[in-house]
């Protein structure tokens, strides 16, 4: 299988990261509103996916597949499983 051109791979990853950030902006917006942690969370975990997307190619790292660049996304789904927990688990 062949590599990917580098310029369309980091235009990728450019556009996944600004819609990451776009998503994360929308739950913020909402937790501003509400006041519900379950927003703040999901805000955050999106900004972690765009970290996620964006730190290979500012980090001119060639091959996505190292383990310790899945961490930031690993952290952002444990925040997402962690703050539903929460949500449906605390009683009122």
């Amino acid at each position: 299988m062949t590599q990917p051109d580098p310029t369309i791979a980091a235009f990728s990853a450019g556009a996944l990261c600004l819609g990451f950030l776009a998503v994360g902006l929308f739950f913020l917006k909402f937790w501003r509103r509400t006041g519900d942690g379950l927003f703040a969370a999901f805000a955050v975990a999106f900004a972690l996916l765009a970290a996620n997307q964006a730190a290979p190619v500012m980090l001119d790292i060639p091959d996505e597949h190292q383990g310790y660049i899945y961490l930031l996304r690993l952290a952002a789904f444990v925040l997402i499983i962690a703050a539903v927990l929460r949500k449906n688990l605390v009683r009122r």
